[in-house]
């Protein structure tokens, strides 16, 4: 079913996006940059431009990039303006290009302004306060060391240290070819999902003291993990308010084309153009003809 990816696209795509182009130039802070012919270009459609450029570029400040994009800007403007002159919106083609532009924008802007009303911070707090009442909403973390090395055998050694009374944060800055080697492999506090699955396995099953008897292999190499402390802990409202808002989206978005389905009137048809024969509910057996359980 498309359903699915309908709402999960809706969700990336407008939850936790910046607002479309129409929100910002209303906006007091969006000065005209340029004219072309009498038409004026805002700052909002440069900073649109930006956010469509390789990620390489992205990155980079808006001063280094604005002649260019400003440029490129000016370049579409001045096509769209000989489109104009040229009347290309009667063509047919356009007619039905612009069409389905139009009902793209409407639908985004429907998406996102039902989206706006669910998830003010009023509603975030609502439900975060809601989850705090749930038995598994505090999560376990722990504080752990680790040696990370190149080979089985080297990881093997260093346990056998280990277990002659070596001190574990001293090998770590001696052997570990890991960023924490130099404060004795020291990872701090984390949860199971902020490590790699092999890793947060072997860390979460250890308790205060206890280091891994066997290498932990991952794709950085292999580990050799102590842990140093085990914790309970509330997620705050900040940590969590990113998938509040993404999982209220996901919600009002499920909502809203379920709720239009109710009320829609809609007709299926095959590839051909014929009808589409709407498959029937299936029927349960009556409950006399429902065969009786083996004792």
């Amino acid at each position: 079913m498309l359903a699915k990816p309908l709402v999960a696209a809706a969700v990336g795509l407008l939850a936790l996006s910046a607002p479309a182009r129409a929100q910002q130039a209303a906006a007091t802070e969006d000065p005209v940059v340029a004219i072309v012919d009498g038409v004026a270009i805002h700052r909002s459609q440069i900073e649109e431009t930006a956010r469509g450029l390789p990620q390489q570029y992205r990155q980079m400040p808006m001063q280094v990039l604005f002649g260019m994009l400003l440029d490129r800007v000016i370049d579409f403007q001045l096509l769209a303006n000989e489109a104009e002159r040229q009347k290309l919106g009667s063509d047919p083609a356009v007619q039905v290009a612009l069409a389905e532009a139009r009902t793209n924008v409407l639908r985004d802007a429907l998406i996102r302004r039902k989206i706006e009303e669910g998830t003010t911070d009023a509603k975030l707090h609502e439900r975060y306060d809601q989850l705090k009442q749930s038995a598994n909403f505090a999560q376990p973390e722990v504080h752990a060391r680790h040696i990370l090395l190149k080979s089985e055998d080297e990881a093997k050694a260093v346990i056998k240290e280990l277990q002659g009374g070596a001190d574990f944060a001293t090998l770590a800055k001696e052997r570990s070819t890991g960023p924490s080697a130099a404060n004795g492999g020291d990872l701090g506090y984390f949860r199971r999902d902020q490590m790699v699955p092999a890793f947060a396995k072997a860390a979460f099953a250890l308790q205060p003291g206890q280091f891994t008897t066997e290498p932990v292999q991952t794709q950085f190499g292999w580990h050799v993990i102590m842990v140093v402390d085990r914790r309970t802990v509330e997620p705050t409202f900040k940590e969590s308010q990113p998938q509040l808002r993404q999982d209220l989206a996901r919600e009002i978005v499920t909502a809203l084309v379920a709720g239009l389905h109710d009320g829609a009137k809609i007709e299926r048809f095959n590839l051909d153009g014929t009808p589409m024969q709407e498959q029937p509910a299936a029927q349960e057996k009556p409950a006399a003809q429902a065969k009786p359980k083996a004792n």
